[in-house]
């Protein structure tokens, strides 16, 4: 896939870094992360400015994933309808992520541009529940895109020489992301779990303090 796109994007630069990036917001079976990656690689080889290709792979990225977004919100729930979008959100994806986000907040928007697979179904949902303003969506993954999208094209501009090397930075770096995404989710959990804890335990008290008042 490396081989390929960095053969594809040293014809027709910018635009086809731009165009595969949208793309993968529709749910392209192309991992974002190679695609920047490759970005970065023919920026590395003198082929393009990696600064220039740092600003089209945001541009890409927040495109894409704002189509998503969009989409969801006109469209509403007759979206499940479009055979397209039906594919990438399923009823069974859709009650899941319904759930997350009732448990994870806007913090779900933010961890969505990390998960490859449930990132476009994610957005949807987000759009369609149209409690999400787009000024709100935009922050959240435009704060997660300024994180993960210059790492990918640096670490493809640096080792654009030696692409084994870079590949095997490549896994290191996902391992990472997954590992800090993970922390990230049980702290989360743990205050959700402990603040829901002590509204329980806050209503006992209050249900005990009310019953001892009323037998008086």
């Amino acid at each position: 896939m490396l081989d390929f796109l960095i053969a594809f994007f040293s014809d027709y630069g910018y635009i086809a870094v731009f165009g595969i990036l949208i793309l993968c917001g529709f749910g392209l079976p192309v991992p974002e992360d190679i695609t920047l990656v490759s970005g970065g690689v023919i920026s590395g080889l003198g082929m393009t400015n990696p600064h220039t290709m740092l600003a089209v792979g945001l541009a890409g990225v927040l495109i894409g994933d704002s189509t998503m977004f969009l989409a969801g919100r006109i469209f509403g729930y007759r979206i499940q309808k479009i055979r397209m979008f039906r594919k990438i959100l399923s009823p069974r994806r859709f009650s899941h992520i319904q759930r997350k986000f009732k448990q994870y907040g806007l913090g779900l928007l933010f961890v969505a541009r990390f998960l490859p697979g449930l990132r476009s179904p994610i957005f949807l949902v987000a759009g369609m529940s149209r409690r999400i303003s787009y000024f709100t969506f935009i922050l959240m993954d435009g704060i997660a895109a300024l994180i993960s999208v210059p790492v990918w094209v640096y670490l493809g501009f640096f080792f654009a020489d030696n692409l084994d090397l870079l590949m095997q930075y490549v896994g290191d770096v996902q391992k990472v992301i997954y590992l800090i995404l993970a922390v990230i989710i049980l702290v989360v959990l743990g205050i959700y779990l402990k603040k829901r804890f002590h509204n329980k335990l806050n209503k006992a008290m209050n249900d005990n303090a009310e019953s001892e008042q009323s037998q008086k």
